[in-house]
């Protein structure tokens, strides 16, 4: 089973179910398994937990 794991800012339940949706048509157009072997994880970062160049996100 093909796992997907996608770390980002937070997203409503609606964005969440179009971003799933769309990444399963990809990854069942690549690897031609039926929709139900694809496995998507979201892990969704505050900007306080999150640092780019020794700068929080939040302090941009």
């Amino acid at each position: 089973m093909p796992v997907v794991s996608i770390d980002g800012g937070k997203l409503d339940v609606e964005k969440k179910r179009e971003l799933c949706c769309k990444i399963t048509d990809a990854l069942e157009a690549a690897y031609g398994h039926p929709r139900s072997a694809y496995i998507i994880l979201i892990h969704e970062n505050e900007q306080e937990n999150v640092s780019v160049g020794g700068e929080l996100l939040c302090d941009r």
